[in-house]
């Protein structure tokens, strides 16, 4: 069986695409006044503006006023990057007073629009507080600025033989304060769960300047609320996240993976069952790939898993990793599980790749992980990242085709492809239609046909992105209106003047 090789991945360049924009509420604009104000407690190196003594052009500002795809435009005229809490304090501070809009930002990776301006808000970058605060080598305790990148954090902790509990393919880019604050999931989740788990301590910024210091590096505290976790997954609405406190587990001493390709959806459920009792504890990844997908991410050149014979009569893949502390041991269960699949009398797999060394192993999660990009190569995405029962994930996909076709959207001009792919570890399925260009037809024919579809099988509409400003319209398909009210409530006790990342998560009054 052939090894998979490693392919060079390439830049993806987003275009603008129609969305669902909120209107701005009543804040003021950040003046010449202003910036002369942060000038007195921020370096000429923190603030860049269109505004004020040395104006720079609108177009360096591009970078924090779109995201990365290209959907999502602001329209802001003054990005401040401060170096200490006590700065985002005084900045958070003046414009609480001000009653300036202000968007914390931190790499800019998200997919709803939720670290971008809707209109000329302040953007403030955590870029430039990127340092580790300290870590334990013993407890595995990491405290850090919210701007440090995951990637260099996961660098940081690996020569003391500790690892990141998450892992998201903008790894490089991405940075620790807004993967906690969009609740950010990744590949890991299966193994190491959520940050609501993983994060022991949050210093925050609240909407008056308040730092509210609640930095602990305690694995256990029984003390009251546990008011940490109402600002995991806030994406910012509720204050700024300076510092992050978080458990990091032991490194893996030993990882594998091994690519199954499967006749028939029907057995992926039952796999996922006997994987998980055959591998047990080493278990740490069980991904989902349908046919169209694994066919476009070879394609576009993400890898290829399996031989042109072998994946004949697959509907769909499975990629199975796991993390032991040894490998004898866990390459045993593997060829075990393997041999037990490919000779049972009703076997679930036509076939499988096991991976024979770390490039090997890394190429078969660059196929995985490419889907991303294949399709991004191969058309305009519209991108839905859902929670649904398992057993819904290939009937979402297929109603949500037939309903395109219905609609006489489903050719080459309109819409190419419906893929669905994700962790069926978690029930996150990655629903994704692929059009020749973005269309207010094809968008007025997804929304909100799948948020209906989610809803009736009683799923969430953001498993891992987040609400941002995408789906502020759509919330209330997987929050009653009771919750919602409370969410309204908490907003408005945090932050009365608004000021804090408007238009996102909830839909203005």
């Amino acid at each position: 069986m052939l090894a998979p090789r490693f392919v060079a991945r390439q830049l993806f360049v987003g275009v603008r695409r129609w969305n669902h924009t909120p209107a701005i509420p009543a804040l003021s604009p950040v003046t010449e006044q202003d910036v002369a104000h942060f000038a007195k407690f921020l370096a000429p190196t923190s603030i860049f503006s269109t505004l004020g003594p040395n104006p720079i052009p609108i177009s360096e500002l591009s970078p924090y006023n779109n995201d990365w795809m290209g959907k999502y435009h602001g329209k802001a005229t003054t990005v401040v990057k401060p170096k200490t809490t006590e700065e985002v304090s005084k900045i958070v501070k003046h414009c609480c007073e001000r009653r300036i809009g202000i968007v914390p930002q931190g790499g800019n990776t998200g997919l709803v629009g939720g670290s971008v301006p809707i209109g000329n808000e302040l953007i403030l970058n955590l870029g430039s507080m990127s340092k580790v605060r300290s870590f334990d080598p013993v407890s595995g305790i990491l405290v850090a600025d919210a701007g440090c990148i995951l990637q260099s954090l996961t660098d940081y902790v690996a020569p003391h033989n500790h690892i990141m509990p998450l892992d998201l393919g903008a790894k490089g880019s991405c940075q620790i304060g807004g993967n906690v604050a969009t609740n950010a999931g990744g590949l890991r989740l299966l193994r190491y769960g959520s940050l609501h788990g993983s994060v022991l301590g949050l210093e925050v910024v609240l909407p008056d300047g308040t730092i509210l210091d609640q930095l602990t590096t305690l694995r256990k505290d029984n003390t009251g609320y546990d008011l940490k976790q109402l600002f995991i997954g806030a994406e910012g609405t509720l204050g700024v996240i300076t510092g992050v406190s978080l458990l990091t587990p032991p490194s893996p001493q030993a990882s594998n993976n091994v690519i199954l390709a499967l006749p028939s959806f029907d057995n992926v459920l039952p796999l996922y069952k006997t994987v998980k009792q055959q591998l047990s504890e080493i278990l740490s990844a069980f991904e989902f790939i349908d046919r169209t997908a694994y066919d476009l991410a070879v394609k576009h050149g993400q890898g290829r898993g399996l031989h042109d014979d072998e994946i004949e009569g697959a509907e769909c893949f499975v990629l199975v990793e796991t993390s032991g502390g040894r490998r004898e041991h866990d390459e045993q269960k593997l060829n075990d599980l393997l041999e037990n699949l490919l000779t049972s009398d009703e076997p679930l797999i036509n076939t499988g790749v096991l991976s024979q060394n770390p490039a090997q192993f890394s190429s078969l999660w660059a196929l995985r992980e490419g889907v991303t990009e294949a399709v991004s190569k191969e058309g305009k995405a519209y991108k839905y990242d859902i929670s649904v029962p398992l057993s819904t994930f290939k009937d979402v996909v297929d109603l949500t085709r037939e309903h395109l076709k219905s609609k006489g959207l489903l050719h080459e001009k309109g819409v190419k492809h419906v893929i669905g792919y994700g962790h069926v570890g978690d029930g996150n399925l990655h629903l994704n239609v692929v059009a020749d260009a973005y269309t207010l037809e094809i968008q007025n024919a997804l929304e909100p046909f799948i948020y209906e579809l989610v809803a009736s099988h009683k799923g969430s509409v953001s498993a891992e992105h987040g609400i941002g400003a995408m789906k502020t319209h759509a919330l209330h398909y997987s929050k009653s209106g009771v919750s919602i009210e409370w969410m309204k409530k908490l907003k408005q006790l945090f932050d009365p003047h608004g000021i804090m990342n408007p238009g996102k998560v909830l839909e203005m009054p």
